[in-house]
């Protein structure tokens, strides 16, 4: 899977995972740092859109791919991350012909307590 050049940046890893999305891994690191000892907020929202980005092509995948583009983003902030490796999933809610909406979480020791939940929606691009 082709991922935006920020997630080199961030140092992120995919792990693909059978039929589900993919689970995006951010190490952490002096790239990612804010204030000492916690993730940046933008790191964090960077790592909520490559996940829904992610999720998105693996849902299009089965329709042959295609190109899409963020048009509107809401990221909600819930705890600071700290100094360890942060996770995140996306979850394709509506795929229609022109827009997609990807709702995306991040956490660090237990999906059930985020850190950080993104609510991303796409242009899905013609091909001419």
């Amino acid at each position: 899977m082709t991922l935006p050049p920020y997630a080199r940046l961030l140092g992120v890893t995919v792990e693909t995972q059978d039929d589900a999305a993919p689970l995006i891994v951010m190490p952490f690191g002096d790239d990612v740092l804010g204030r000492p000892g916690f993730l940046h907020g933008g790191a964090i929202a960077g790592l909520l859109e490559i996940a829904a980005i992610a999720a998105l092509r693996h849902a299009l995948a089965a329709e042959g791919g295609g190109r899409i583009k963020p048009i509107g983003v809401t990221v909600d902030y819930m705890r600071g991350g700290r100094d360890k490796p942060t996770f995140a999933q996306g979850i394709v809610s509506r795929l229609g012909t022109r827009v997609a909406n990807v709702d995306a979480t991040a956490w660090q020791d237990d999906p059930a307590k985020p850190i950080a939940r993104a609510r991303m929606n796409f242009l899905r691009m013609r091909e001419d």
